[in-house]
Parts: C-alpha cells; structure tokens; sequence
C-alpha cells in the first residue's frame, strides 16, 4: 500500500526565499550547547528579512518530551528567534525527527509553528519539495523501525509522563547519547547503500518531485537521482552548519561561516 502524503502550495512572494535546515540537536554537547545555539540564532538572524518560509527538518532537539507544565529548559534564543519569524507572519514547518519524536502541541500552540510528523510534498514556485526527516524510511533498519513503533505507542508516552522530569529527562537525555551516531563519524556509504537515496528513487516514480530533501544523516550531501530530480541531505548544526535555499528558481546546499 502507498502512503499518500499531504500536499502543500507555497508562493513566494519577490525577492523571497525557501530555507531548509535540520539536526541541531539541542540539549546534546552540553558545554557547547549555547554557542552552537548563538551560530544557529545568528544564521536565522541574517536571512530573516529574505525569508519566505522556513522548513526545520527534524531533531531540533537531541531529547524533548512535553509534560502537562514542564518542558526541557534551555533553547531560549532559539525558540525567542522562531516566534520573531512567526510573527512576521513567515510560515515555519517543524518536522518530528528520531530524537524529538515525543513533540506534541507546545509548540504549535506557543509559538505558531507547522509541526509535520510525515514527509511531505510542497509546491514552492511550480517546484515540487519532497521534505521529510529521514528516520525509519528507505529499506532495512528494521530495529530503528522497530522502536520507533514502541515510541509513537500512546501507552508508552502516558506512562512517561509520571516519571517526574527530573528522572524522565535524565534518564531519556542517557539514551540519546547513547543512541546518536557522532556526526564527525558519519561517512558517505555509496549511492547504492545510502537508504534515503533508495526511498527518494521510490518516491520519485510516484511524486515527480525535483527536489528531496531530508535532515537525519548529519552529512550534506547532493545527489542526482535520474528524471530530472536531486537527492539533497541537510547535515547538521554540530560539525557542518549546512542548509538549503531556494530561491524560487535555484536550489543550493550551503555552509555557514
């Protein structure tokens, strides 16, 4: 059976731009943590008054988890830069990742953000985007897809929620580190082995998409994939501060400084 995903129209208005970043992994690296988020914050900052809309890809943060009156503390300058983008009425798009995959309303309801838990395919200026995060797509990684079906289980997040935050946020803050791959170790595997590339050539035969573009792998990464379309990867805000922009009529991996 297809999964059919949403679809989504965007017009640019002049001299607006299409931004897409992800894997920022807030809360992971902790006596980083606040320049990592200044460099992010200074980035938003300059392409603020440019922007048209903007797609956060997926694992803004390396652990979120929203209680009843509590969420993770930290990511001030961040989550205060977003709402400045919202405000300005420019749309911004949160994908669920691997690593903040217990997001829930607070966001959406504080902030005004898009939260998307599933890829989806945008119309930007007659281009079609396939965006999502990237965690539990493609063939193999049966495990990943495994616990990912335990994780979304409602059950499972209504039993958290009574452990006091303290521990909770402990506990689960242990896990992610244990379970996140160091970006400085990632390593392009080969077209043919790279699960992402694999999903989007599926893709492709039933989107007809130019574009996909996906966070999760913590390497930038642009790829031809036949018919006209490109594979593009995000990287990260650990080692590369890599995104993507589209300016309504090109698109272009780039590096912050």
């Amino acid at each position: 059976m297809t999964t059919k995903y949403p679809n989504i129209s965007i017009w640019l208005e002049q001299n607006k731009k299409a931004y897409f970043a992800s894997d920022f992994h807030f809360g992971a690296y902790k006596d980083k943590n606040i320049a990592k988020e200044k460099v992010l914050v200074a980035w938003l900052d300059e392409i603020k008054s440019e922007t048209g809309v903007l797609f956060l890809v997926g694992d803004l943060f390396d652990f979120w988890f929203e209680y009843k009156h509590v969420v993770p503390k930290g990511t001030v300058r961040f989550l205060s830069k977003i709402s400045e983008f919202v405000d300005k009425d420019i749309p911004v798009y949160v994908f669920t990742g691997n690593h903040d995959i217990w997001m829930f309303d607070y966001l959406e309801k504080e902030i005004g953000v898009k939260i998307l838990r599933h890829p989806a395919v945008f119309d930007i200026q007659g281009k079609k985007f396939f965006v999502g995060h990237g965690d539990g797509l493609g063939p193999g990684d049966n495990k990943f897809k495994f616990l990912k079906k335990i994780f979304t289980s409602p059950v499972l997040q209504w039993m958290f929620k009574w452990v006091h935050p303290d521990i909770g946020i402990g506990i689960a803050q242990a896990w992610s580190n244990h379970s996140r791959t160091r970006p400085e170790d990632e390593r392009f595997m080969g077209e043919e082995k790279e699960r992402l590339v694999t999903y989007s050539k599926r893709q492709l035969e039933i989107y007809h998409a130019q574009y996909f573009v996906f966070g999760h792998r913590h390497l930038p990464l642009s790829i031809d994939i036949g018919q006209g379309a490109t594979y593009f990867n995000l990287g990260d805000w650990i080692v590369n501060n890599t995104y993507l922009e589209f300016d309504g009529t090109v698109v272009e991996l780039k590096k912050y400084r």
